[in-house]
């Protein structure tokens, strides 16, 4: 038979679980939940870096497409400009060969026509040749007439024109002369009527002012 007051000394005796502290078994609960919640949320993180990396990967795919398709378009376009230089310097080659080819021919020709001259051909040809109006005299009449000032180049245009027109007219009055049955040298008569011949035809243009009445 049980003591009673044996049993009351047994629990007073007793010592009692320090304050704060859990029963076992509900300690052991607690620490599995927090394990899983911790795998839990390692899973989670190991899946969002996975994520993020095959985004990152994507991107920086996207990114090298993107760069290589502008070098692509970047080696395209200076090898248009290359191919579009040489075909212009090819053009201004042949071009260049080619007008070497006309002054080679009409220099031949030239050299063919001067050998058949006879000697008093030869000889006017000479004179025509050397003989040039003088480019001071040329530069004052455009300066007169235009009243500003001229380059040389002008005045050596127009000294090469003077002596064509002057050649002209020279060749037309031996033609006057000629069909008169008269012989050189020439005379005043045969210049004017070279010059009256050479403007029924156009070939001198009238500075004469001449109104124009519209009716």
């Amino acid at each position: 038979m049980a003591d009673p007051a044996r049993d009351a000394l047994g629990a007073a005796a007793a010592p009692e679980p320090p304050p704060g502290s859990s029963p076992p078994g509900t300690g052991d609960g607690a620490a599995a939940a927090g394990e899983a919640a911790a795998a839990e949320g390692a899973g989670e993180g190991e899946v969002g870096e996975a994520g993020g990396g095959s985004e990152l990967k994507a991107e920086v795919a996207d990114g090298e497409v993107r760069s290589a398709d502008g070098e692509a378009a970047d080696a395209e376009e200076p090898g248009l400009q290359a191919g579009a230089a040489r075909k212009v310097k090819l053009e201004l080659k042949e071009r260049k060969e080619k007008k070497q080819k006309v002054d080679e021919d009409e220099i031949q020709k030239m050299q063919i026509l001067v050998s058949s001259f006879s000697e008093e051909q030869l000889n006017r040809y000479e004179m025509y040749r050397r003989s040039a109006f003088p480019k001071a005299a040329i530069k004052r009449l455009i300066q007169s007439i235009t009243g500003t000032s001229v380059s040389q180049n002008v005045v050596i245009a127009m000294s090469g024109i003077s002596k064509v027109f002057v050649g002209e007219v020279v060749e037309e009055a031996l033609d006057v002369c000629e069909k008169w049955g008269e012989l050189p040298p020439l005379q005043p008569k045969h210049m004017r009527e070279a010059v009256r011949r050479l403007k029924a035809r156009g070939q001198i243009p009238n500075s004469k002012y001449k109104k124009i009445i519209f009716h």
